[in-house]
Formats: C-alpha cells, structure tokens, sequence
C-alpha cells in the first residue's frame, strides 16, 4: 500500500476534547514540582492515583505569570452581528485545558513567620498578578498557605486567626478562599479536603458561565442568529457537564440538537451542520447510555440517521456521506459497547452488532461511491487547497473557503479544485483497512449475541475486504472457517460464489493444497457454475498433480498475477515433494466414496469380502494412483491396498474397464473393486470396522494429494442431509448395473466363530434334592469329518445368574471330593484329541445348597483344520470352535424335619426341669419325587443335656421312604441340675441319606441340623411315682411316691390325699415331714379299685411353706393322673362254657 493512506479523511471524526470527559479545570500556582520536594510531594497528591472516588477535577501546574487567554470584550448587541460558523474549533479545549475555573496559589508561610508584613506583601502581590491575567473572567482565586505544623482546634490560636484576616484583607480574599496546607504525615487526607473546596468553588464558576452564556438568547434573533442558538446551547451544555450536571447537560444538548435540526441546510454549509449535528448526538446519547436510558440513546440515534441519511451535499463528494453515516454507526456502536462493558443488558436483536454492521455497509457504499467519483482527480491541485485543513476555525468548514455562510461559493474556481482536492485523497484511502475492522467488531458481537448465521455472513465481507486488500491468506483462511457452515445447510449457489473467491486466493498465494481441496469441490456435482468453468479448473487440478503451474484464475487482478506465477515457480521447483492430506468428510468432491463389508457377520471359516465403491462426477475421466482402505485391525491393511496397474476384481456399472487402468474413473460411471482376506483366529468374536479410506491422486515423488474418507465414505453433503439417503429412482437397477443410490455403507463387520459339530448330551434326573450330588452324565460325540485338537470342557453354574447362586451351588467333575471347598464352575478342563465320531463320557455332580432354579452350562472349545478358498486359492486355516448347552434344574428340599419336646406322659412342653426326664421326638417326611435312603442318624448332644441311655441307637438305619411317607425316633434326655437356670442348646442331630438310584454309585450325603435350645427352670422339688402300669377292680394297687428335696436348704413339706370315688385307699391320709438337702422322703399307699377303665387317680396335693402354691403345680405335672383299671374276671365252668 506504498502512498496510500490507511485512515480516513476526518469527516466525522470525534475530536478528543468532545469524546473526553469534561472534568473542572484547576491551575496551581506557586508550587516548584522540579527542585522543592515539598511542593512534589503536594503535586503528586493532586495529580496521582485519580481514583474514581475522588472529585472529577482536572489539575494542572503553571507559572504564577502565567499568561492566560484574553478575554474579549463582551457584546452589548447581536444586531448587525453575522456569525461565521457554529462552533470554533479550539472552544472546548481553551475551557478544558486552558482557562481554569479555579487558580490556587500556594505560598509557604506560617502563622509564627518572623518576617510576617513582608512576606503578607509577597502573597498579595501573587494574587495581584494571577488576577491581571484573568483580567474578564470569572475564574476563582483561592490561596493555600504551605505550613510545617498542623494547626490547632479553631478558636485556640488567637495569632492565626488575626493573621488569617489580615491576609484576605490584604488579597482582597474571602475567608473561604483561604487555606492552610500543613506538610505532615496526614498530607493525602488534607488533599482530599482541599479537593472538594476547590470542586464547590469550580461548581461555582461553571454554574455562573453557564448562566452568563445563556443569558444571550435574548439578544438573538432567529433570521441571522440562527448559529448562534445552536452554538450558545451547545456551550451551556458544555459548562453544566464541567459542572458535572449531566442531566442540565442532556436537556440543553437536546436543545442544541433542535436549532441544528432547524438550520437552513445546502451543499456549502451541510458539511457543518452534520459535524456538529453528529457531535451533540454523540453527546446525547453517551449521556443517554450514561443514566442508565439505552432505549432514550437508540431512539435518538435512529431519529438522528433518519433525518440526515438523505442529506448527501455535494453530488461531487457523495462519498463523504458515506463517510460521515459510517463514523455515525461506527460511534454509536462503540458508546453501546461501553455501556454493556459497564453493565447493561443488550440482546439479541439489538446490540452493537447490527451499528458495526451498518457502518461496514456504508464504508462499502463509500469505496463504491469512490470508484466512481474519483477517476477523473488523477492529481492535487497546485496550491493545495487542503494545505489548511489542520487549521480550520470552525469545525465542518472547507479549508479554502472558511467563514463563508452563503449559499453559492464565493470562487467558483477554487471550489471545483477543492472538491478535486477531497477527490484526489479519497482515491489514496485503502477503504478494506476501514471496512476490515467494523466487520471484525460486528462479528464478535455476534458471535458473542449467538447469531452464527450473520456471523457467517459478515465473515464472508470480511474475506472479501481482505482479498481487495490484497492480503489473500486472511482473506483463504476467512473464508475456510464459514464454508462448512454453507455445506451443512446446502447453500450450494453461496457456497459456489465463496470457493471460487477461495480458488482466486489460493492461486495467487500459491497454496497448492489448498487450490487443490477448492479444485476438488467446484468440479463436483454441486458447484453452481458452468461446464467450460468446470472443464478450466479440472485442467488447472491435473496440471498442479503433474507438478505444473496453474493457467491464471478469471477476475484475479493483473499486478497480482505476475506475483502469483513467481510464486508457483518457486513451490513447484523445491526438492520435497508436495504431499498432503484432503479430508474429504469436510468438503463435497467430485468423487464419491462408499466402502462396506459384504455381509454383516461371517463366519471364521470363510474369507471377509470388502468392497470399495467410487464414482466420479467431472467433466472428463481422471486417473488416480492407489487405492487404501485402512481397517480397525491393522493386520489386515496389506490386503486392502491397490495400486494402479495391478490386478483386482472390479466392475463398472455402464461400461467394461478397457484399457486406462484399474483406478480410471469415468464420469458417472460407478466402479466396485473387492478385496478378500481370512480373519485371525484372535479376532474371532470381535468386530473388524473401516476407519478410513484413502484414494491418491497424482505421484508420490512430486506432488501427491491423499484423499481421506473418515469411515467408511460419504462426504459432508451426505452426512448432514436425510435425503441422501433417499433413492431418485424406482424400482431395482439393472443386472450387471451398479446404481449409487441402492449401495448402503456398512463399516462393521463381526467374526464368529465357526459353527461346531460337536453333539453334547445330557441325561440327568430332575430335579435335583437340596445338598445332594446331582449327578448328570455328559456325552460329547466328535461330528467333524477330521480330528479335533485342543478339546477342553467347561461346566457348572452359568454365569449373570444371581449372585447368592454362586455360593450356593458346588460342582465337581468324575469325582466327588467330600469336604473340600468346590467352586461353581469347572473351567478349560483338557479332554485331548478326538478322533471324528468318537465319543467321550463324563459325570458331573451338582451340589445345590439352596432351593430354587439355577441354570447349569456345559460349554466345549476345540481347534479344528479348516480348508478356506479364495481367489482361486486354497489354504488351511484353524478354527477355533465352541458349543454351549445349558439345562434349567429345580432344587428342592428331600425331606421336611420337624423337632418337638415332651413330657414322659407325652405331652408337648416349651421348657423343662433340671434333673426331670424328656424326650425329644424328631419326625422325618420325605418331600422328594425320588425315593431317598437314610443311612443312618446321629445325636449329639451338648454338655448340658445328657441321655438317660447308656448309649444312643439310632432308630433310622437303613429305612427307606417315598414322597410324603414318614419316619420318626425319640430320645430321653435330662438336663442336670446347676446352679443358674437359662436357655441351653440341646445339640446337633445328623441324617446320612442318598438317593436311591438303580446303580447304585450315588454318593451318600450328611445333612446336620441345628436342635432348638430348651430353657431349664430349677425346682425345689421332684416327685417320683411308683406305680403298676394297670390295675384290677377290687385288687390291692400299691403306690410309692418319692418326694426329693432339690434346694441346699431342709424344707418342711405336707402332703395330704385326695379322696376318690373310685378307689380306696390306706395310708397318710395327710402328713407333715421334714426333706434335708439333695435327700427324698417316700410316701406308700395302698390303693384298691372300685371300678373298671381309664380311672382318674386320686391326687397327691404337696405345699411346701417357702414355696407358696409352687410344689402343688409341680406336683400336679409330675404325679400320674390316670391309670387304666382291668374288670374283676370270672371263674371258668363247666356252665359257662356250655351256655
């Protein structure tokens, strides 16, 4: 861009002193910043660390002569006054940085200062001269006094005081405009106080400006005082905002915007109303956005373009509005920007996207306007009539004709070479370095606001920008980033416009792999330009692969070309060949992928067939070099490799190959090339997936393009679109014809294993009986036609089923090994060799601990010799087989025990006595379908109980019993007395069982169950009768009854019979005696029936005084009640026996 310029021409811009914040201007005197470090340490105070907490002053150091701007005489009448322009250019900055509103002047004196008349004469010759130089004004004189101690509480230092007034008599001072400054530690906390006397004093001052200036409307008239309604608005709202009255300021902001809305407009003064037009909107808005208004700002905003956007001026210099409508946008945008940086919320349909936006389209507007304007200024005119455009005395006014209000140019000569002069430099601004970054802004703003579409689009002006600018990269790498977007959403006429921009780009950079991924793409099907574009690309696409310069892009710029050829020289003849990588996923090519497995599974055995579809869809056929599909399992990549010339099997789906090779595509034609291999065995039961598919295009020594295919094919048209997949025509293709729309990728293939010939059989008898080994006999029989190699056999508890199975369930294979830990599986068990139809038996034993249904597998493996033929080629390959059977069983319980305790007269009890006989009477009821043999039964006992046996017999050996027939045995036990009386384990009883089976070889099972425990309650007493088992009628019946006393203490005991109606009886009828410790005490009576049958005895009633109630209850329990009593019989005659 060597002697343009980059930037604008002005029109428009924002001077600083009116983008600024309007801060009160304050002028300190007196102060020596370079060689007193008092007066630095004072400085710095007032100047350093303006925190936003602290009064909006402007503070600047001048001399105490300083010379101020003059005063001028002020007006008594407007009458014959005509103003030269709106508003002067150097205005705001003399009140921003050159006539203060405060000037303090410092002076180092203290109260006890020796020499005190004169250095008072000193001070008030100081103020003397500061207010010489500001002679007119109303700015406010203020003196510090610079002192060395703090001073003390007012009305305690009487000398200050009288001093201090003396002072302000002598400077003609108020009492408030005089200050003491001690230099202490505290100095920062005296600076902020002095700070805000001087903010009231500068209020102070601006207020009365304000006001002073406000005070000419009066004098003005609206005939030829029309600018100076607008000017003297405009500077009281200056002063309001020095004043930091920023709502007084919007108000007469709006007034001023109102009076230049009103001016008389045409083409010698329209540039001067919309400067100053656009300054006080610039204002109203940013104090609009500041009071938290947005909508207030956006409304004036649009009311400000919409009444200037037709007010172009000079036909001439059309492109200056263009111009100053873009700052416009372009200032809007960024006060909008400001304010969401400082809180506010924008959304998606109104941010400051849309203003950069429009601005972007306006600068377009004005390089357009430029093009057409500024063909004719070919030069600057000499003199140059811009020479003092730097120096202009009003803003918006041309520079060779300033001052002048009149309609017509006052020198029609001088204005055609000004306007040639605008001309001229417009033509030497580089518009795309202004468009660029409005369209960079609007794009992050929405992208920020989530509005990819716009996004996309201002990204496509952006690269266009970059690529008028010359700057192609940018401009390639901009456009690369949005053409995705345009393919997934099928704007193939967008996306068509925006790759042949690309192709232009990637041209005269020389990307060679970039102009090739652009040349893949606008030759395919969908590129919308025409056939002979189409045929100039491909010829361009074959001479890049043939490591050849490109012919020239249409429409590329002719300087640019002959750089371009250079470069492609200069890539073409480096030694490193040009290999690269094309993701064609990404793009829409003009050759189509489409690779699938024949079939979804096959089988171990028999070869995997893969086959590979490609179509191209160009203008004439095109050669490619190698053919590459690149698989899940990278054994098997060195059998799906072609290379051109080499055979493999391929069809075409119009015509026969002919003579171009085996990777010659035809346009239109579809061409199908297999490729054939075994699995590994380790693959067996895995799956073999595409990742990949790689077709080269051109020589690997020079200059190479891999075309890559994620996958199994397809290209990003088809990937994002439904209808791909939807067939355009009806019914099936043709034989011997390949249609595209019918072939469907399938990426996957699963290897399984090959189907086995062994027979297993199972013979068994269900259901299996809780603990017992069920036994079930497995017969595997050899069906192949070869030896089989390697057999094992695995069985036992299948596996997912519930876990609590795994436990329960034991299995042993031939053998049972009693009292070992056995697992719920047998696994891999070696079996050998087996001949073909040769058979082999095994036994396996079932060990079920819990009833319920489990699934038992029985799974075999072998390797086996497989003859595999493909391609005219035989090999043998070894498979590994496998065969699964499983059975369901049911376990149930083979038999049901129930324990009770008893009495010796039978009677069922919940506890029992120390030292007083039971029984324990197990009852066994067989629940097996199956016929079950006790072995035999064992009762052990525990230390607390013992046998009133000598020995315990078991009363089961050798009993047989079917389903629901029962068998019982019963034991007398006595628990021995002790001295603690609680809950005691009785033992343990076990049953030796088995199945009966016709064998016989059924292994015998030991079931053990826990007994009950039995609580045992200590007496005081036990009873023992002695009594015959029967009685007769009228025959003595003798009873004994002994009474033992179980407590360590002697107990008195009575004893008294009960009459009865059915026997008599002779002894104590009732008697009292004494039992000594662990001693008995027998008690005889003779008892004589009166009548026959099952008689109730006559009861024996014991009390015993320190047991109340107790013995009587034991007695009752312990005595007999009943006795069976026998007829009296008869004499045997001869009478009898005849009658």
């Amino acid at each position: 861009m060597s002697g343009e310029e980059t930037v604008t021409s002005g029109v428009g811009e924002l001077p600083p002193e009116l983008a600024c914040r309007p801060l009160g201007f304050i002028v300190l005197t007196g102060l020596d910043v370079v060689y007193n470090a008092v007066h630095k340490a004072i400085w710095d105070s007032f100047s350093a660390s303006r925190r936003p907490d602290r009064v909006p002053l402007s503070f600047a150091v001048f001399a105490g002569d300083h010379e101020y701007p003059k005063c001028r005489s002020k007006r008594s009448s407007y009458e014959w006054y005509i103003p030269k322009g709106i508003l002067k250019t150097g205005w705001m900055n003399k009140h921003l940085s050159m006539v203060p509103a405060v000037v303090v002047i410092f002076f180092d004196l203290d109260w006890d200062e020796p020499m005190w008349k004169e250095r008072q004469m000193e001070c008030a010759t100081r103020v003397e001269v500061v207010r010489s130089s500001l002679t007119g004004r109303g700015t406010k004189v203020a003196v510090v006094l610079i002192q060395k101690n703090a001073p003390l509480p007012p009305g305690e230092d009487m000398v200050a005081a009288e001093r201090a007034a003396a002072l302000c008599s002598a400077c003609d001072l108020s009492a408030k405009s005089l200050f003491v400054l001690p230099h202490t530690d505290h100095l920062f906390g005296y600076t902020i106080r002095l700070e805000n006397a001087f903010y009231e004093l500068a209020q102070s001052y601006y207020h009365t400006e304000a006001r002073r200036v406000k005070a000419h409307k009066e004098f003005l008239n609206k005939t030829t005082h029309q600018l100076l309604f607008v000017r003297h608005a405009f500077k009281t709202a200056f002063f309001n905002e020095l004043k930091q009255d920023t709502h007084t300021a919007l108000k007469q902001y709006k007034v001023a915007y109102a009076y230049v809305s009103e001016l008389r407009a045409h083409d010698t003064n329209m540039l001067e109303i919309k400067t100053i037009a656009g300054f006080i909107n610039y204002k109203i808005c940013k104090l609009s956005f500041q009071h938290n208004a947005p909508l207030d700002a956006i409304s004036q905003f649009r009311k400000h373009v919409d009444f200037y956007k037709d007010k172009t001026g000079c036909s001439e210099l059309a492109f200056e509005h263009s111009a100053w409508m873009c700052k416009q946008f372009q200032i809007f945008g960024d006060l909008f920007d400001d304010a969401i940086r400082a809180g506010l919320n924008a959304i998606q349909t109104q941010h400051p996207g849309f203003y950069y936006q429009q601005a972007a389209n306006h600068a377009i507007n004005r390089k357009q306007l430029c093009r057409g304007l500024c063909l004719s200024a070919t030069s600057m005119p000499d003199p140059n009539p811009l020479e003092e455009a730097d120096k202009l005395e009003y803003y918006g006014q041309r520079p060779w004709r300033q001052g002048h209000q009149s309609i017509d140019p006052p020198d029609p000569g001088k204005e055609k070479e000004g306007i040639q002069a605008l001309q001229y430099k417009e033509d030497r601004v580089d518009h795309s370095w202004i468009i660029i970054p409005l369209l960079s802004s609007a794009v992050a703003q929405f992208k920020k606001y989530k509005s990819p579409r716009m996004k996309r689009y201002l990204m496509v002006q952006m690269g266009e920008e970059y690529y008028h600018a010359r700057d192609y990269n940018k401009a390639l790498t901009l456009l690369d980033r949005v053409t995705w977007d345009y393919r997934s959403e099928r704007w193939w006429d967008l996306l068509t416009s925006i790759l042949t921009l690309a192709l232009r780009c990637a041209y005269l950079v020389a990307s060679i792999k970039e102009y090739v991924t652009l040349s893949l793409e606008l030759i395919g099907r969908y590129a919308k330009i025409s056939a002979e574009e189409k045929r100039h690309i491909q010829m361009n696409l074959i001479r890049v692969i043939s490591n050849k310069a490109p012919e020239p892009e249409a429409g590329c710029p002719n300087e640019s070309i002959e750089n371009a050829k250079k470069l492609w020289k200069e890539m073409l003849e480096k030694d490193e060949p040009a290999m690269f990588t094309v993701e064609m996923q990404n793009i829409v090519p003009f050759v189509e992928c489409k690779s699938r497995f024949s079939t979804s599974k096959c089988g171990a055995e028999k070869p995997v067939v893969l086959q590979v579809y490609l179509r191209a869809l160009c203008q004439f056929p095109m050669q490619f070099s190698k053919l590459s599909v690149l698989l899940s399992t990278q054994h098997y990549n060195q059998f799906c490799t072609l290379t051109d010339g080499q055979a493999a099997s391929s069809t075409e789906g119009v015509a026969p190959h002919g003579s171009h090779g085996d990777l010659y595509l035809t346009p239109g034609q579809v061409k199908l090339y297999t490729f054939h291999f075994v699995a590994l065995p380790e693959d067996v039961g895995r799956k073999i997936e595409i990742n990949s598919v790689a077709l080269t295009l051109g020589n690997e020594d020079t200059c190479c393009a891999i075309l890559h295919w994620s996958g199994a094919g397809n290209d990003s048209a088809s990937m994002t679109n439904i209808q791909e997949d939807v067939t355009r025509r009806r019914g099936q293709p043709k034989p011997n014809e390949l249609d595209w729309d019918f072939i469907h990728v399938d990426p996957a293939i699963s290897i399984v294993p090959r189907s086995s010939e062994m027979n297993i059989q199972l013979h068994h008898n269900p259901p299996t009986l809780m603990n017992e080994f069920y036994c079930i006999n497995i017969v595997l029989t050899n069906n192949e036609k070869v030896t089989i190699d390697n057999l094992s056999i695995s069985a036992g508890l299948k596996e997912g089923q519930d876990t609590t199975l795994e436990s329960s369930t034991h299995v042993y294979l031939d053998e049972v090994t009693v009292g070992s830990v056995a697992p719920s599986r047998v696994k891999n068990i070696s079996l050998g060799s087996l001949q073909a139809n040769e058979r082999i038996e095994k036994k396996l034993y079932v060990k079920a601990l819990q009833t319920g249904s489990r699934v038992i597998s029985i799974k075999t493996s072998y390797q086996v010799q497989v003859d595999v033929s493909h391609e005219d080629q035989n090999s043998q390959v070894q498979c590994t087989c496998y065969k699964e059977e499983t059975i369901a069983v049911q376990t149930v319980l083979p038999y049901d025990v129930s324990v009770k305790l008893a009495s010796l007269k039978f009677e069922t009890v919940e506890h029992v006595h120390s030292d007083e006989p039971f029984l324990l009477m197990v009852d066994i009821k067989c629940t097996s379908p199956w016929p079950i043999a006790i072995e035999t039964s064992h009762l052990t006992l525990s230390n607390e109980v013992k046998s009133m046996d000598d020995s315990l017999e078991s009363q089961l050996t050798s009993v047989s019993l079917k389903l629901n027939e029962g068998a019982s045995e019963c034991f007398c036990l006595v628990a021995p007395a002790n001295h603690q009386q609680g809950t005691v384990p009785i033992g343990h009883y076990s049953i030796k069982w088995k199945r009966i089976s016709d064998d016989g070889s059924q292994p015998s099972v030991q079931t053990v169950l826990a007994l009950p425990t039995v609580m045992v309650e200590n007496i005081p007493l036990f009873i023992e009768t002695s009594i015959p088992s029967h009685g007769r009628v009228r025959s003595p019946l003798p009873v004994k009854y002994t009474i033992y006393n179980k407590t360590p203490m002697v107990q008195e005991i009575e004893a008294g019979m009960e009459p009865s109606e059915a026997f008599m009886f002779s002894g104590h009828k009732q008697v009292c005696f004494r039992v000594l410790p662990s001693n008995s005490q027998s008690l005889s009576y003779n008892l004589y029936p009166l009548v026959p049958g099952h008689v109730k005895l006559p009861r024996l009633h014991i009390n015993m005084p320190r047991y109340p109630g107790v013995a009587d209850d034991l007695g009752g329990r312990m005595l007999p009640s009943h006795i069976f009593i026998k007829p009296q019989g008869k004499e045997l005659t001869t009478e009898n026996v005849t009658g």
